[in-house]
């Protein structure tokens, strides 16, 4: 199931991270040499033929109960129990452990804001290389699909979910009779912001909860749509598609990303969009309105196969966000460009509009998780199916 073009697409994405999040996914900046460093250990630990299954399911057990136990740490909050995982000694164990404790913080403040709480975190991993650098110490490659459950301070029992997918490199020391992270890397899909700034979360909390989610149909073209995105987003529900993209279609992720490509695939594989000379893809190529983020919006809204809801800030725009509904479209943009795209594919139990895509992989994440800068404005699209 897990076979060796997924194994490729891992290094790929590490690569696309060394070049556009690495920066902003710790505390204190990656230098140029880290870099470099980096890509020279990927490739070597990408080409290394000595592992054995015995030590792939022993680093599998290991990192399970790593995961499990910072999952508990974001549900207690428990930023100071982390340490015993990290190698405070080094320059990047201690920036691994410092990005970790300041996602605690979002997650609390993102929650806070909602006026939501996580009840569960559950993590899927799947080892794909192990190597002995040294002795006693290894570096690992992995692909981990969490998901998060929420419930709302109002209604705890209706229970909410979404999932991220990750990409890790990281680095494990034996300690005595444990193992220690003293480097780690990965894709964060939280790295491009980590930070709620001057957002008056008790008025919007306040809102939110006084929300209900709408009764509504979806028609035959839009929940096919839907039915594609949780299919091939990478952390698909369905174990058949799990860590996959869709094989028939090019991954750009290399190129700049991904996003734009499967929101084009959701239209119209799923959704039964017609294309054309302008919103095209063929054999590996691909118009700039199928690929680029800017492009899809550009087309989708100029072709009249959609039209604004509202744009603007988080602040501004919230209260028009429960107007979306599965099918739509979220674009953000970021210094005047639109960076991302994302595909509505269902409402929580607030009617808070929850969104599926690639770079990196979600499924039905809340749409604002992990988009929090105060200089991120958001676009929102209703698709006519």
């Amino acid at each position: 199931m897990y076979n060796n073009s997924f194994s490729l697409k891992i290094i790929i994405v590490l690569f696309l991270a060394i070049n556009n999040i690495y920066t902003i996914c710790f505390a204190t900046p990656l230098s140029k040499d880290d870099l470099t460093v980096m890509k020279e250990e990927i490739i070597d630990l990408k080409n290394n033929t000595d592992e054995t299954d015995e030590l792939k399911n022993q680093f599998q057990s290991l990192l399970e109960n790593l995961f499990l136990n910072r999952n508990s740490a974001i549900l207690s909050k428990d930023t100071e129990g982390l340490k015993e995982f990290y190698d405070l000694t080094k320059k990047v164990g201690q920036w691994a452990y410092e990005n970790e404790t300041t996602k605690i913080q979002y997650f609390s403040n993102w929650s806070e804001k909602q006026g939501a709480k996580f009840d569960r975190i559950n993590s899927i991993l799947k080892v794909k290389k192990v190597k002995e650098k040294e002795t006693n110490l290894f570096g690992v490659i992995c692909y981990v699909s969490t998901e998060f459950y929420y419930s709302y301070l109002d209604s705890p029992s209706e229970q909410n979910r979404f999932k991220l997918g990750t990409y890790h490199y990281l680095n494990l020391r034996k300690d005595g009779d444990r193992y220690i992270i003293t480097k780690e890397w990965y894709t964060d899909p939280l790295a491009d912001s980590l930070t709620l700034e001057n957002i008056k979360s008790d008025e919007i909390k306040e809102y939110i909860l006084s929300c209900k989610a709408p009764d509504f149909t979806i028609d035959e073209r839009c929940q096919k749509a839907i039915d594609y995105a949780h299919t091939y987003c990478g952390v698909s529900d369905n174990e058949e598609f799990l860590f996959k993209y869709n094989p028939n279609y090019r991954n750009f992720n290399p190129e700049g990303g991904d996003c734009a490509n499967f929101a084009s695939q959701i239209l119209y594989e799923g959704g039964g969009f017609k294309k054309n000379e302008y919103w095209n893809y063929n054999k590996g190529d691909a118009t700039k309105a199928w690929v680029n983020a800017q492009g899809f919006k550009n087309y989708i809204v100029g072709s009249g196969r959609g039209s604004y809801i509202a744009k603007g800030s988080y602040q501004e725009t919230y209260k028009s966000a429960f107007q979306l509904r599965p099918g739509d479209i979220v674009a953000y943009e970021k210094k005047g460009r639109i960076t991302h795209i994302s595909t509505v594919t269902g409402l929580d139990s607030k009617g808070y509009p929850l969104v599926t895509c690639h770079n990196t992989d979600r499924l039905l994440v809340p749409y604002d998780l992990g988009w929090s800068n105060k200089n991120i404005r958001f676009h929102f699209i209703d698709i006519y199916y």
